[in-house]
């Protein structure tokens, strides 16, 4: 799913529209989001009904990466970019793990790779090195990308090869 911003990551809301309803009631009977994205967060959501395989994704153990455009408001430095590699410890405590954090040629840009998904964690991360996050959008989990071709709100299915790269990538 290309996650437009204004939805919510869960099954059922009764104040706000969920990812779910993007989906026919045939379809989205059994379905569950890999991991949340924020209100305002746009991307690739992956949803499925495979337990197991949600949990090694988002498993910090697997270390599967998932990789965010930003736009920030404020100026990132190679010491932010050292900061991210070494693992922060954000002020309310929060321990990161090693993230990768690529400043962009486009001023105020960045790309941030996780390999773990905490409570609001690239927001979190970049607040503290003065950045706060104007926009984000989720490009790519694992092995999968967000097609350039998938509007917002729109949803495909995977191809068995991208099933099996899936499967691969978190492998014990």
């Amino acid at each position: 799913l290309n996650k437009p911003a204004g939805v919510i990551t869960a099954s059922r809301d009764e104040r706000h529209d969920t990812v779910l309803e993007l989906f026919p009631a045939d379809i989205r009977r059994g379905l569950f989001a890999v991991g949340r994205l924020d209100k305002d967060t746009e991307g690739l959501l992956l949803l499925t009904n495979d337990g197991e395989l949600t949990h090694r994704l988002l498993s910090p153990r697997y270390h599967v990466d998932k990789r965010y455009f930003a736009r920030v408001d404020g100026d990132l430095s190679p010491a932010d970019v050292s900061a991210f590699a070494s693992g922060m410890t954000l002020p309310d405590g929060l321990v990161c793990l090693p993230a990768g954090l690529e400043l962009l040629p486009q001023t105020r840009t960045c790309i941030v790779t996780l390999r773990e998904g905490k409570f609001h964690q690239v927001k979190r991360m970049l607040a503290a090195c003065g950045a706060p996050v104007l926009y984000l959008k989720r490009l790519s989990m694992g092995p999968l990308t967000l097609p350039d071709d998938l509007p917002p709100g729109e949803y495909r299915l995977l191809t068995d090869e991208e099933i099996s790269a899936l499967y691969r990538v978190c492998a014990m």
